[in-house]
């Protein structure tokens, strides 16, 4: 089955020309290759690529960028490498970054891998971490490279996943490493993919398929593998060998200051590997700060400008010895919860405490109701449950099945215990690995069981997974059964006040391998469930004073309509109580191009905005959303109706307009002052007292980091375009209206823009977006206004908009063949399958089934993907197929 990987674990085509191959070699190897890094950043980086020849012969390709030349004087080196399935190309612009702020950067293609020889061999210390330790050989010669002695240069080393692992093993192996920063790897790989004797057979197969191949291993790893996968159960020279090519081998002599960056949506390496790095480091009596991550092998936000920032402070600290350098806190965790059912608000912010609280501690206990259970453990393990699938935990995989209704964890009838906790008092925040002890017997003296913590919203309606992630555990029962400790997976979720917690022993799951032989278990609980808390990591605070701001462009046209009101002596319309605390209600909001002519440029309009929300204004060319913002930021003038912005009417000049923010078109910055500069000069214009710019919170949401120290004419557009989003959120207005803020940016901008102002609106604020790019819209947006000629035609939350329709669309990482596509159209529920570019489209079966359709549709479709794995249908991604696009084109009637 062949599945779409993750980034930090993607398989790339690899063409395998020897000859050609042989024959770089030689040329490079000779000279090496020198380029000036184009940029329209400075300093300049220059780079050369070089091949450089082990001791067993295999050539590693490797990429080495400078910049600032020999005044620049010795520095400190780092070391830099990529993901397992990677090359060394997918580091590039991190190198040149650290380049930029003063190191030397060695970057390499692990072998096999990019243009590298040699056979993998999952970081073997006679391998892999010999070819480091040449490498750090090679940059001891180099005179730009800062020494501590002849032979040993100041080096620091980081990467992710295979990378953060060889950071880890070689600081263990040699001496001369002097700092590390490794992100979502592993302390032990036996235990990663044999977690508790429990063999996991998708990632593994995947970390084979994005290998090349079997034959591109090691031998004895491949041997190792085809027996694993053959019995389904890891036998000990398996777990032996994976063991001596693991951290956790030398974890006793890693003594050097150590940032570890763990994954929160990770089911490969989860958070409980990261424990284990941070314990051993700290027992040794070095540094180490452990931070944790929104994203993971599994999909989410990787954070990257922020991780990549507080690498470079934590190498500043330790490698160029800068005491002043900010390298965080002791422990910080990214809060995500998505977007939350009730309001559509968004949470993205970091809490922090100054000791990393482990995964146990100030536990709360909740007891479990249920009495002693039996389920069963099918033949052949089949239908195996569903927790996550590798490389499907994206945007574009399992999570869209989200829109229908449920998470995508699924339980089959008779196969799972299940035991639940009284409704909640009050909110409760998980920070670490709950732990239950249960009683466990089988019919076969052996069990293998997946424990799963749910949080069941009111009435069972709502049950989700947090992170998706699962406990598997081997128990051998004997006759009379066994006490077991469950150790749930790590995780930091809220679940809210009036949810409960369900604690579920299933038989099967699809990621892993389960015995095929049939078999009858009973579980029964042994005591209550004990959830860690760690009251002592708070969240940044979300509140925030009020605002004031409003656009250059706009205040010569807003001081001249106060004298044009103060003239008229005109009386503002009283504030409307009931709406104090309503950002924005429109009512009856009209417009005409002319005051004697009878077309309307917006007629009759009215819609309500509520605190939280990013409300997406929509509609063709002359719909009339320039017409409604320039009229709710009290630039012109409305014909009839009238627009209140947290209770009071708006018109040219009104007070209230000092709580709204927007940016209409791209700000004009001083090129040669610096991003701050910029917008200090821009505050000071506007005659208000600098603490009420709330600069540092608004640049925070905005996420530009160290560029704005530099000068504005090194930014790139996206920069630029961020930069002006920062000067409209200075004063962190309630109301922020943005105006076709991805004009000119390009997909990973505009994803940014997206998380700019998602994380805006997460602390209660509101946010109003005109946009052309409907599938935008669609991920950024909460809700939706949608406008054609002048007239309101529809509002409403987005996914009542889109609405999840009686078609599923399979995103496919193969091709798929006639016979394949009959058996799917065959599967029960399906009506029929339909092979198109996209994909395969999937009419679902009609059902009548009243207010629970929406959750009848997320299990078949949970239930579908099962079967869809289960005929190897090469699956990328499932979700319903009417996308935003098709239900505005509907709204307007093809218009646009």
């Amino acid at each position: 089955m062949d599945l779409r990987l993750p980034a930090p674990l993607r398989a790339r085509p690899r063409a395998r020309r020897w000859t050609a191959a042989a024959a770089a070699v030689v040329v490079l190897a000779g000279a090496g290759t020198w380029t000036a890094v184009a940029s329209d950043e400075a300093p300049a980086v220059h780079r050369t690529d070089r091949i450089l020849p082990t001791a067993d012969g295999v050539r590693i390709d490797t990429s080495y960028f400078t910049s600032g030349g020999d005044a620049a004087g010795r520095r400190p080196a780092v070391l830099l490498t990529h993901g397992f399935g990677g090359d060394k190309e997918d580091v590039r612009e991190q190198a040149e970054d650290l380049a930029r702020d003063g190191y030397a950067v060695l970057t390499w293609s692990a072998r096999s891998f990019g243009r590298s020889t040699g056979r993998i061999g999952l970081n073997d210390p006679k391998g892999e971490v010999a070819d480091v330790s040449r490498l750090i050989d090679w940059l001891a010669e180099r005179p730009e490279v800062e020494l501590d002695k002849k032979g040993d240069p100041r080096v620091g080393m980081t990467g992710a996943s295979y990378g953060g692992a060889v950071s880890l093993l070689t600081a263990g192996h040699d001496r001369r490493v002097d700092a590390i920063a490794p992100s979502i790897t592993y302390w032990n790989l036996a235990d990663a993919l044999f977690p508790d004797g429990v063999f996991k057979k998708l990632w593994a197969g995947m970390f084979i398929n994005s290998g090349g191949g079997c034959d591109m291993f090691e031998p004895k790893l491949c041997a190792m593998y085809e027996r694993v996968a053959e019995s389904g159960k890891p036998d000990a020279a398996a777990v032996k060998l994976l063991e001596e090519r693991s951290p956790s081998a030398v974890g006793d002599r890693i003594k050097v200051p150590t940032l570890v960056m763990q994954g929160q949506t990770d089911s490969l390496f989860p958070l409980g590997q990261a424990d284990e790095i941070a314990k051993a480091v700290k027992a040794n009596g070095a540094p180490v700060d452990v931070d944790w991550l929104a994203g993971g092998h599994d999909g989410g936000d990787m954070e990257v400008d922020r991780v990549h920032a507080r690498v470079t402070s934590w190498f500043d600290r330790y490698l160029k010895d800068d005491e002043s350098a900010d390298t965080g806190p002791a422990f910080r965790v990214t809060r995500t919860g998505g977007i939350d059912s009730t309001d559509g608000a968004a949470q993205l912010r970091g809490a922090d405490s100054d000791t990393y609280p482990g995964l146990t501690g100030d536990d709360r206990e909740f007891a479990l109701s249920g009495r002693e259970q039996e389920f069963v453990n099918p033949a052949g393990a089949s239908p195996p449950g569903v927790s996550s699938l590798p490389g499907l935990g994206g945007a574009t995989g399992l999570s869209q099945l989200s829109t229908l209704g449920v998470g995508v964890s699924l339980d089959f009838p008779g196969q799972y215990a299940r035991f639940e906790s009284e409704p909640l008092a009050r909110d409760l925040r998980i920070t670490g690995s709950p732990t239950v002890t249960v009683n466990v017997r089988s019919t076969t003296g052996e069990a293998v069981l997946f424990a799963k913590l749910y949080d069941v919203g009111p009435g069972g309606r709502q049950q989700v997974l947090p992170s998706q992630l699962v406990t598997p555990v081997r128990v051998e029962t004997g006759d009379g059964g066994k006490d077991v400790r469950l150790t749930l997976p790590a995780v930091d979720h809220e679940v809210r006040d009036g949810h409960r917690l369900r604690l579920v022993l299933a038989s099967t799951d699809l990621g892993y391998a389960s015995p095929v032989a049939p078999a009858t278990y009973k579980v029964s609980l042994k005591g209550d469930l004990a959830v860690p808390t760690a009251p002592g990591v708070s969240t940044a605070a979300a509140g925030l004073p009020a605002w004031v701001w409003w656009l250059p462009a706009a205040g010569a046209l807003l001081a001249l309509g106060l004298l044009l009101t103060g003239r008229r002596r005109t009386v503002a319309a009283p504030p409307d109580p009931a709406l104090a605390e309503v950002p924005l209600q429109i009512t009856d909001l009209s417009k005409r191009y002319a005051k004697s002519s009878d077309r309307y440029a917006v007629r009759d309009l009215s819609f309500r905005v509520e605190r939280g929300q990013v409300l997406g204004l929509l509609g063709p060319n002359g719909a009339g959303k320039t017409t409604t913002l320039r009229m709710l930021m009290g630039l012109i003038k409305p014909d009839g109706g009238e627009i209140r912005v947290f209770g009071h009417a708006i018109r040219p000049g009104a007070p209230v307009l000092s709580r709204v923010g927007a940016f209409v078109e791209g700000a004009g910055f001083l090129p040669h002052l610096s991003g701050r500069e910029n917008l200090e000069l821009y505050w000071q214009a506007t005659g208000r007292p600098a603490e009420d710019a709330h600069l540092d919170e608004a640049l925070e949401i905005a996420g530009l980091g160290d560029a704005l120290a530099r000068a504005v004419r090194t930014y790139s557009q996206g920069m630029r375009q961020r930069l002006a989003i920062a000067q409209a959120m200075l004063g962190l207005p309630d109301l922020l209206i943005l105006d076709e803020p991805t004009n000119g940016l390009d997909p990973p901008q505009i994803r940014e823009m997206r998380e700019v102002m998602i994380r805006y609106a997460a602390a209660g604020r509101t946010v109003i977006v005109s946009s052309h790019l409907l599938a935008e819209v669609e991920q950024s947006c909460t809700h939706l206004v949608v406008m054609d000629r002048g007239r309101l035609v529809q509002a409403g939350p987005v996914h009542e908009i889109v609405g999840s329709g009686d078609t599923l669309l399979v995103g496919l990482a193969g091709e798929v063949t006639d016979p394949l596509v009959e058996k799917v159209a065959a599967l029960p529920g399906v009506a029929s399958a339909l092979r198109t570019d996209d994909g395969l489209l999937l009419r679902l079966t009609a059902r009548d089934t009243g207010g629970e359709q929406a959750a009848d549709d997320s299990a078949a479709a949970a239930r579908l993907l099962v079967e869809l794995v289960r005929l190897e249908v090469p699956v990328a991604s499932l979700g319903p197929h009417r996308r935003l696009e098709d239900a505005f084109l509907t709204l307007i009637g093809g218009s646009a």
